[in-house]
């Protein structure tokens, strides 16, 4: 029998639920192994050695924290509470985390778990108009002790988050080592993809998408188009700029104290979590805007991210501008920047390996004989 078929139903339920968590170009860096009824082992993993966006694994770290939070709020849906703690003594490339559930008689069920599979990223343009105080009230209340908000509102707040998006899209889109990335992860000419982006979920007209996709057939083609042909313009302006502009804010979580080990990044990622189910609930959407702290911190770290010439100063040159856009205070302990607004729910959209594709075998069952 396939461990699918032993699994307990309530166990199922709760990873069926957990696995809509959001991460980095939906690469859902988890899998479980069952060991027991109320003990799963969560297997993480990062994306550092193919992954320019994520080559200290933090990005990875943070989808691995919504991932444990997600199992938190599936599991009290179940009147379940749950515990996980990381084990020791392995690489940081590849995180263990022992989670356990247990009945906890009198719990509710936190209504964030309802909307697990309805949250997702919305890429296209969203209503101008402010949040309201309630609303804004609602997503600061949703973060963990630790954990606040600072908001960019207004028409030139927006507008300085828009140019510093439009500016950092050019990096992206000029990199060979992005390049690789962009091509690998877009399921061209589909709506809804279960391991990588849609094209149709990406906020691009058709033109500019059948155009993209002859482009980045090759990196050839690439840089022929950016140099000569201003290739980089109409994605930036549709992806970057107008959705930049076209929102209610854009917003940075922040942690009381920067965030530097694994396990920081880990917490802050079910702080996400739950920020963005929040967003989901209050019938608002959201689009994660990371880029620009990646590459920020890479800078203040002295991370190499890339081989091409010039790439290294342009990095710095953005740092600069992200820290006048956010501030240095703010940037120091940013560890998620957004956009947010309100808007129709993402027509197209990323969704998720199947539950029996997730689940890994027990080690003492994949040992021979």
């Amino acid at each position: 029998m396939t461990q699918a078929l032993l699994l307990d139903p309530v166990l199922e339920n709760i990873l069926d639920q957990a696995r809509w968590a959001p991460s980095g170009d939906n690469t859902q860096p988890w899998r479980f192994e069952v060991v027991a009824p109320r003990h799963v082992v969560v297997h993480g993993f990062d994306t550092r050695s193919h992954c320019v966006y994520d080559l200290d694994g933090h990005p990875s770290q943070l989808s691995v924290g919504a991932l444990l939070e997600s199992l938190a709020l599936a599991a009290s849906s179940h009147g379940l509470c749950m515990e996980a703690h990381r084990r020791g003594g392995l690489p940081e490339t590849l995180p263990k985390f022992d989670v356990r559930f247990a009945d906890s008689p009198g719990m509710l069920p936190d209504p964030l778990a309802a909307f697990l599979p309805q949250r997702s990223v919305q890429r296209r343009r969203l209503s101008t108009r402010r949040l309201r105080a309630s609303e804004k009230a609602a997503l600061a209340a949703s973060l963990p002790p630790g954990y606040g908000v600072q908001w960019f509102e207004g028409w030139r707040a927006r507008l300085a988050c828009a140019r510093l998006l439009f500016d950092n899209a050019k990096l992206r889109l000029t990199m060979p080592e992005a390049h690789k990335v962009h091509r690998d992860v877009i399921e061209w000419g589909a709506r809804f993809s279960s391991e990588r982006i849609p094209e149709q979920a990406l906020g691009i007209d058709p033109i500019t998408g059948r155009l993209m996709r002859w482009v980045m057939h090759s990196w050839r083609r690439v840089d022929f188009f950016n140099t000569w042909l201003g290739g980089t313009i109409a994605p930036r302006l549709q992806m970057d700029l107008l959705p930049g502009l076209y929102c209610a804010a854009h917003f940075v979580l922040l942690a009381d104290a920067p965030a530097r080990q694994i396990d920081d990044y880990v917490a802050a990622g079910r702080a996400m979590q739950r920020f963005w189910l929040t967003a989901t609930q209050l019938g608002v959407q959201l689009q994660p805007e990371l880029t620009p702290l990646i590459f920020a911190r890479y800078v203040r770290e002295r991370q190499a991210f890339s081989r091409t010439e010039g790439m290294q100063e342009l990095a710095q040159e953005l740092a600069l501008q992200c820290q006048g856009v956010l501030g240095a205070a703010v940037l120091e302990r940013a560890v998620f920047f957004g956009r947010i607004g309100a808007g129709p729910a993402a027509q197209a959209r990323s969704l998720r390996r199947p539950l029996q594709d997730l689940l890994v075998a027990p080690v003492d069952a994949r040992m021979p004989a």
